[in-house]
């Protein structure tokens, strides 16, 4: 059976909607950054993610190619996640999505090395006929952070948001975001597919004691 990050790290992926302190590892992702609406129609942040998923089935599915890469085992591609800030913003503004800065990230199993993915990202842009340079190999150590699920459409977050924050003062924490620790998000949910009141996505945020 293939190795399925969710399911084996479940306190990282599948929180309840409680607010939950954890200590987030150190992991390696392909990622691409971008700014601006992640809502437009064609515009760099749905390329970005034709990108992300793009590579990571082209190193999923190395097995069945004359590549091999070291340590391989069968595995669920992992859930899309994003990285979000707003210049000069320790928040986030949801109704100015046109200033928004992001990362968009997908994990990569830590047998992958940067020779690998320097593969797959050559592989992907020839399979798929499209430009992968803007793709990165990407260590994040996020630490500290609190975390919650959010079941709801992307625009009602301040709701969970605003539990995360209450949670953090009741709880001796204090929110720590910022450019160089941003507005984390995990999306469990196919927005193509959910409903938006039926979309759950982990919606993650840097903390630090008081």
């Amino acid at each position: 059976m293939a190795f399925d990050f969710k399911k084996e790290y479940k306190e990282l992926y599948l929180p309840k909607s409680i607010p939950v302190i954890v200590n987030i590892p150190r992991m390696n992702f392909v990622a691409v950054r971008g700014m601006g609406d992640p809502n437009e129609e064609g515009g760099a942040y749905q390329q970005a993610i034709g990108i992300l998923y793009g590579i990571s089935y082209t190193i999923k599915m190395s097995c069945k190619s004359d590549y091999r890469i070291e340590g391989f085992f069968e595995y669920t591609v992992p859930p899309l996640e994003g990285l979000w800030w707003q210049n000069g913003v320790n928040s986030v503004d949801y109704s100015d999505k046109s200033g928004f800065n992001w990362i968009s990230i997908i994990r990569l199993p830590d047998f992958v090395s940067k020779t690998d993915f320097e593969w797959a990202v050559q592989e992907a842009g020839r399979k798929k006929n499209i430009d992968c340079s803007a793709a990165e190999f990407l260590m994040i150590d996020e630490g500290l952070c609190v975390q919650v699920m959010h079941v709801g459409s992307y625009d009602s977050e301040p709701e969970s948001v605003a539990l995360m924050d209450k949670f953090l003062k009741e709880n001796g924490y204090l929110n720590d975001m910022s450019e160089l620790r941003p507005h984390h998000e995990i999306y469990l949910s196919d927005p193509r597919k959910t409903a938006p009141e039926k979309r759950k996505t982990v919606i993650r945020h840097p903390a630090k004691p008081m």
